[in-house]
């Protein structure tokens, strides 16, 4: 077996290509676009399958450096934190409680699926929380986070190979179901977004919009600036809130931190252009959201799921089955069953099933055909990347006690 190590400039080019790869491949096959599918989300599986065949035709293990991805993910949450407008976060709060009930319940109900699969199919009780909220709420962070004291409390010596290989593969039904479970949803019930709406996260693609005069080296230097100021803000703040014992996400810190600087930095710097639902704040949340999902899908090392069986796959099937069920017929009508409540179902898949990069994914791609919808970004991200978090540890913590 030979193994390749692809540098970091190196592995954020291939990224961009990878991005391309998928816009063709998405313009060539037109239900992926109606699908809502994300560009990176093609092009990332593609590249995925690659690595893929490289490993079991060629016996060559494709490993990718992934330092900029890390920063990518702090400059779409910081550009997320400064598009959140007060008035957004009031009239968010209704919505932002039932988000969260709604996604608590779900947790509960996953871990119970989980645990009635491993229980049906004989597995190893330490099975459960890898195969329910652990892998696929928590993400590939909190398996690993995990995986030792389940090993140590169950005597399960792969848990760490099958907490992984959960999460990954819930990340890529994630991608693959978010967009379609929205279309649908707008479809059948004749919804759309808003006519002319400020940008959140990329750019129209129609040239002839409003904003197409206010994107140029200037506006985008100043909301590079003003971005790079907020996440070194949060960089300090890192420090404070790990001594404190509270944890957080670098990129969550990073989120609050330009919910706060933009609702209060216009009012003490009134003369200074603030970019706020600007062109060029859309276009840098795109640009860093679209490499890091292709940066991240890219990377994964499917050959990892090869040795785990049927089981896996049946238990995911059972898994994705519940939440595309739980989206449909209770997110949606209780978030209200309008053109809001569509975009946050898209985006509930990364939170059952993948991550919150994912997430945001899935709402980008379905806001793009169908227009904005700023506040599904401010409370989502607030939900799956923060509160949730707490609760899934509590879960995790009952189930391995």
């Amino acid at each position: 077996m030979t193994s390749i190590q692809v540098p970091g400039l190196l592995t954020f080019t291939i990224a961009i290509v990878v991005f391309f790869v998928g816009a063709g491949v998405n313009r060539a096959i037109k239900p992926l676009q109606s699908w809502n599918i994300p560009e990176a989300v093609t092009g990332g599986l593609i590249a995925a399958a690659a690595t893929l065949i490289a490993y079991v035709v060629f016996r060559v293990e494709v490993n990718f450096s992934l330092e900029a991805r890390d920063m990518l993910l702090l400059y779409f949450f910081t550009g997320i934190g400064l598009n959140a407008k007060l008035d957004d976060l009031i009239s968010g709060g209704r919505p932002f409680l039932i988000l969260l009930a709604l996604t608590l319940v779900y947790l509960a109900l996953q871990n119970l699926i989980a645990a009635g699969s491993v229980a049906a199919l004989g597995l190893p009780a330490g099975m459960t929380p890898l195969l329910g909220s652990a892998a696929l709420i928590g993400g590939h962070g909190t398996t690993i986070a995990w995986a030792p004291i389940i090993a140590a409390r169950f005597g399960l010596s792969n848990a760490l190979e099958v907490g992984i290989a959960t999460a990954t593969l819930g990340l890529v039904v994630a991608s693959l179901v978010g967009g379609p479970i929205a279309g649908y949803l707008i479809r059948r019930h004749g919804l759309a977004g808003p006519k002319a709406p400020d940008p959140v996260v990329g750019v129209p693609d129609d040239p002839g919009d409003k904003y197409a005069d206010d994107l140029n080296h200037i506006t985008l230097l100043r909301t590079l600036l003003i971005l790079n100021v907020v996440i070194l803000i949060g960089f300090a703040l890192q420090e404070i809130v790990n001594e404190s014992r509270i944890k957080l996400p670098l990129f969550v810190i990073c989120l609050i931190v330009g919910i706060v600087v933009t609702n209060t930095a216009p009012r003490f710097l009134p003369a200074m252009q603030w970019p706020t639902r600007s062109r060029a704040l859309a276009l840098i949340s795109d640009l860093s959201l679209n490499v890091f999902l292709a940066m991240s899908l890219m990377s994964m090392q499917l050959w990892t799921l090869g040795g785990l069986g049927i089981a896996l796959v049946a238990v995911l099937a059972v898994q994705t089955v519940a939440a595309v069920a739980y989206i449909v017929f209770a997110v949606f009508p209780l978030m209200g069953r309008n053109y809001e409540a569509a975009v946050i179902s898209a985006g509930f898949t990364g939170i059952t099933l993948g991550a919150t990069p994912t997430a945001i994914a899935n709402m980008t791609a379905v806001t793009k055909l169908h227009g904005a919808c700023a506040r599904a970004f401010i409370i989502l991200p607030l939900v799956s990347a923060f509160f949730i978090d707490i609760a899934n540890a509590v879960a995790i913590g009952l189930i391995v006690r």
